[in-house]
């Protein structure tokens, strides 16, 4: 996994197969990705690395993720339905996200273009976290095992993934994730099944080379 975020910028996040090949998708918003980062750091957030993407912290919460995926690269903000939204540009990571938010970048024409305004939600998400505002979470309606809640709890950018899935693919993996009768084994098939899903690729799908 990706130790530092210039790394990240230059192999990726090291999770999945194609992690450090030019195939992998960072590579393909490399410009986009530096324009978030310095507009980010010019907010006065701390920069790390966790779970191999760049994380961005005020007094040790996390506020934001920068990252890439197969078709746009993305600020993720932790508490984004707290967000106001005042310019309508959240979107949700999937259809069942309750706490993160996206705003989606496909060109560096349009981070430069948003730059006050993305600054405006920067701030106003780190005003979330120093007044410890917490999101409502209600009951997920799909059936989902506790190992793999618990590995969301643990890797947010996984969470993200997951939930940026199809349904039918979401539906699946919960499926073959459910199945084993012991602990042990379903969580050894999340594990597996990690760098596909970020990916974005189905149980049965194949790594796609396509960019």
């Amino acid at each position: 996994m990706t130790k530092t975020v210039d790394n990240y910028l230059m192999e990726g996040c090291g999770r999945c197969p194609l992690g450090g090949t030019l195939d992998c998708k960072v590579h393909k918003w490399i410009p986009e990705l530096e324009l978030l980062r310095l507009l980010v750091l010019d907010c006065g957030l701390r920069e790390e690395s966790k779970w191999g993407v760049p994380c961005y912290t005020f007094q040790n919460k996390n506020v934001l993720l920068v990252s890439a995926f197969k078709e746009y690269c993305a600020i993720s903000y932790f508490k984004g339905a707290l967000l106001s939204d005042t310019h309508g540009v959240l979107e949700k990571p999937g259809a069942n996200s309750q706490a993160a938010r996206l705003i989606k970048f496909t060109d560096s024409r349009k981070i430069k273009e948003m730059e006050a305004e993305l600054k405006t939600y920067i701030h106003e998400a780190v005003e979330i976290e120093r007044l410890g505002l917490k999101v409502n979470f209600k009951k997920n309606p799909e059936p989902i095992p506790e190992e793999l809640e618990r590995k969301f709890e643990e890797d947010p950018i996984l969470k993200t993934a997951f939930e940026a899935l199809t349904p039918g693919r979401q539906r699946g993996y919960i499926l073959y994730f459910s199945a084993p009768k012991q602990s042990r084994t379903r969580e050894s098939r999340i594990e597996r099944s990690i760098g596909k899903i970020l990916n974005g690729e189905g149980l049965n799908d194949k790594y796609s080379s396509k960019r």
